[in-house]
């Protein structure tokens, strides 16, 4: 039994949680009275079933949410470290994409015709990430779903390859877990069209050799890689591992698509950037137009002129890539405005130093109360582990998990004003974060804590 299964003991962990349940209830009358009458219209009484991720016993209903911090129906107010689940995490409605979006309503929505700032924006993309050639789609699982398919089509093969514990939103093939060290589908996945592990080869983030061993009948189409595993936890990538595993998909002619949807958080370039990796294909979505629905996919040269070599499709509708209101005008507005207004290198220094205060803030609760857990950082991107020491894959991290204490510290927090994500300990610093917010959310986690000790 890991160390956090151990602490706290069970009655004190429910003892609390009732509590903190019985207090959220009596706060939260209107958002109660909102989600029955919601429930006659809407299933699980909210219009996207994720939004009942929340350990509560109805959702929070936003009244606004302005840089980092949102406003909820019942008159309370929150210090956002959730931030959309990294959708705003450069602030809700960063006012150059809101003025961009303003400006735009006005002038058209959509046209599936090119705006003239497209120009612009493919050479602000070049120059955040470094490739030369860009497509935008509405979200990051659409480019996942375009650019797999891009690697099959000028590949000639059907396999693709992720990492246990891996996100990259719901592309079906990817939607696999490792069991008794074969590819199954996740549980919980519903009406797939088919088997989801059929062509899809999977093994743990770090592991070399496993990665050599599945490459090496040269049948893997692409590599689709977070730079860090962020869903399973947060797990960083071993010394050397990046650059085995570019020189293990070159030798094997298998592409490489890095998906920085949450390791954005890393910088302007996301983690490829910072740490000089070189991807054939890059995914970026969630927050890179602020907020707006909107997601790119780039590509290198040489993958670009593989690309255009393929035999012409004269019916582009029925290729299986993109949608209609892919890159329309709302969208090019907003990311014209992010990329050139909001995604500075000033901002994320603020991101990158509130989130080492708060880094260093969680392990001085941790070590002040001998509590064996972990620490780790992505930029602006931190997590809180239970687990001793950092997982090296997806497998360890999940191990070292505690749920029903993540959901009691949210619970905690929340009806104190402090917003986590619901999904695990992460927490998102914007460049609206204050200091102020970082050091109430420290005080109020440790408190949590101390009840739990007594």
């Amino acid at each position: 039994m890991s160390a956090a299964a151990r602490w706290p003991a069970p009655q004190a962990l429910a003892a609390l949680r009732e509590r903190e349940l019985h207090t959220f209830e009596g706060a939260h009358p209107r958002a109660a009275a909102l989600t029955q009458q919601s429930e006659l219209h809407w299933q699980g009484g909210v219009p996207f079933h994720w939004m009942r991720d929340w350990p509560l016993p109805y959702p929070v209903f936003v009244r606004d949410a302005v840089g980092a911090t949102l406003h909820d129906v019942d008159g309370y107010s929150y210090d956002d470290f959730c931030l959309g689940d990294t959708g705003a995490m450069f602030g809700h409605s960063p006012p150059p994409v809101a003025r961009a979006l303003a400006r735009q309503s006005a002038l058209g929505l959509t046209a599936m015709l090119p705006g003239e700032r497209v120009v612009a924006i493919g050479k602000a993309l070049t120059a955040h990430f470094g490739l030369p050639c860009w497509q935008m789609t509405q979200t990051a699982t659409d480019a996942n779903r375009s650019v797999l398919r891009l690697a099959r089509a000028v590949t000639g093969r059907s396999e693709i390859l992720v990492f246990d514990g891996c996100y990259h939103g719901t592309v079906d093939e990817t939607l696999v877990c490792l069991v008794d060290g074969e590819p199954r589908a996740r549980a919980g996945l519903r009406g797939p069209p088919a088997d989801a592990a059929a062509h899809t080869r999977i093994v743990e983030f770090n592991d070399v050799a496993a990665l050599a061993a599945a490459l090496a009948d040269r049948k893997v189409a692409a590599v689709l890689c977070e730079p860090a595993l962020t869903n399973m936890g947060m797990v960083l990538p071993q010394p050397g591992f990046h650059a085995e595993l570019r020189r293990l998909t070159r030798e094997h002619g298998t592409l490489l698509i890095i998906d920085e949807t949450h390791t954005l958080s890393a910088g302007p370039g996301g983690y490829s950037r910072r740490h000089g990796l070189e991807p054939d294909l890059l995914v970026c979505g969630k927050a890179i137009a602020g907020g707006m629905p909107c997601a790119v996919y780039g590509m290198s040269a040489a993958t670009r002129a593989a690309i255009e070599a393929m035999p012409a499709n004269a019916e582009h509708g029925h290729s299986g890539l993109g949608t209609t209101l892919s890159a329309n005008l709302l969208a090019l507005a907003a990311i014209e405005a992010c990329l050139g207004e909001v995604m500075t290198d000033a901002a994320f220094a603020h991101m990158e130093a509130q989130a080492f205060r708060l880094e260093s803030g969680l392990i001085a609760l941790a070590a002040t109360r001998s509590l064996p857990w972990h620490v780790q950082r992505i930029g602006a991107r931190v997590e809180l582990g239970f687990g001793a020491a950092p997982a090296r894959n997806g497998r360890e991290s999940a191990a070292a998990m505690h749920p029903e204490l993540e959901r009691t510290l949210h619970l905690y927090l929340l009806n104190r004003g402090v917003l986590l994500t619901p999904f695990h300990n992460m927490m998102l610093l914007s460049p609206q974060t204050a200091p102020a917010a970082v050091d109430r959310l420290l005080t109020h986690l440790g408190a949590a804590l101390d009840e739990l000790a007594r």
